[in-house]
C-alpha cells in the first residue's frame, strides 16, 4: 500500500501546483496610476486579467516541472466561473503513477478543493472495487493554504492578477507563441507581497518548504484579443508552464460517484508528517 500512497501523493502535488498564485481578488487596474512603461505594460495585463475573468473555462495544455527535469504534461478544461475547478488527462508514467494506474493517462479532477484520481480498481482490502482516490486539498497545502486557494483563487485569472504586486513588471516584446503574435510580460513576486498566499509558498509552508520558494517569476504572452496565450511560473524548483488553447463559458465538473471512491486524504496527511 506505501507504494500507491506514494504514487497518489507525487500526482497530487503535481496537480495541485497549477497556477495557484492568485494574491488577491480586486482588479489590477487599480494599480495603473501613470502612463510610464511600467504602468502601460500593467494596464495591458490589467485588460488580460479581466478579459480573462469575464469568461469561465478555457482548454489548456501545462507542464510541470518539479526540478527533477521530467515535465509532467497534463491537458483538459480549467473552470472558474463559479469556483474553481478542473477536468484533465495526465501522464501517468511522469506523474510516477503506474503503482495505481496501468493506463498512459490518469484522468483528474478538481472539485470543491479536492482532487480526484481515476485509477485501477483496488484488488483488496478496505477500498475493494474502488476506482477513484479523493484527497481533499488540506493534506497538501495545510488548512491554511487550502483555505488561501478556495473559491477562484487558484484559477489562471487569479494567478494574472497577483502581477499586480509585481516588480519591475517588463514588456520583452513581441513573440510568436503557437502561431500566434503575443506580447511577452514578465514580473517578480517576492515573499513580502504573496499576501494570504503566504500560507501557501511562504516560509514555513509546506509548499513552500517541498520547492524553496522564495518568490514567484511569473511570465505572460498576451495575444491581440487581450487573452493570455501562454502562463509560465517559476516558484523556486518548480516550473509551470501553461498554454490556453480556446476559451469559452463557465463549464461544470462533477465528481465521481462515492461508491467508487476511496478516500486517502488522512492516510496522506499522515504520510506528510512522518516525511516531514
Amino acid at each position: 500500500m506505501r507504494m500507491r500512497h506514494t504514487a497518489a501523493w507525487v500526482a497530487f502535488a503535481t496537480a495541485a501546483l497549477v497556477t495557484a498564485s492568485g494574491c488577491g481578488s480586486e482588479s489590477v487596474k487599480s494599480a495603473v496610476k501613470t502612463v510610464d512603461k511600467a504602468d502601460k505594460a500593467m494596464a495591458a495585463l490589467a485588460r488580460a486579467t479581466d478579459r480573462t475573468e469575464e469568461l469561465g473555462s478555457a482548454e489548456v495544455r501545462m507542464s510541470t516541472d518539479l526540478g527533477t527535469g521530467t515535465p509532467i504534461a497534463m491537458d483538459g478544461t480549467y473552470s472558474w466561473g463559479d469556483g474553481y475547478a478542473f477536468d484533465v488527462q495526465m501522464d501517468t508514467k511522469a506523474a510516477n503513477m503506474q503503482a495505481v494506474n496501468h493506463s498512459p493517462k490518469t484522468h483528474v479532477l478538481f472539485v470543491h478543493g479536492v482532487y480526484y484520481y481515476d485509477v485501477d480498481a483496488f484488488p483488496s482490502g478496505p477500498y475493494q472495487g474502488k476506482d477513484w482516490i479523493r484527497v481533499d486539498g488540506s493534506a497538501l497545502f495545510g488548512e491554511k493554504g487550502a483555505q488561501a486557494l478556495s473559491g477562484d483563487n487558484g484559477s489562471p485569472s487569479a494567478s494574472m492578477k497577483g502581477l499586480k504586486y509585481a516588480k519591475d513588471v517588463q514588456n520583452l516584446g513581441t513573440q510568436t507563441v503557437n502561431g500566434r503574435r503575443t506580447t511577452h510580460y514578465r514580473g517578480v513576486i517576492d515573499r513580502a507581497h504573496m499576501g494570504k498566499f503566504k500560507d501557501v509558498y511562504g516560509e514555513g509552508s509546506p509548499m513552500g518548504e517541498a520547492t524553496g520558494t522564495k518568490s514567484i517569476v511569473m511570465d505572460v504572452w498576451v495575444g491581440s484579443d487581450d487573452l493570455p496565450v501562454r502562463l509560465k511560473e517559476k516558484l523556486g524548483v518548480m516550473t509551470i508552464s501553461m498554454d490556453f488553447d480556446k476559451f469559452g463559458k463557465t463549464v461544470s465538473v462533477k465528481t465521481p460517484p462515492a461508491a467508487r471512491t476511496a478516500d486517502l486524504t488522512d492516510v496522506i496527511a499522515k504520510q506528510q508528517k512522518q516525511q516531514g
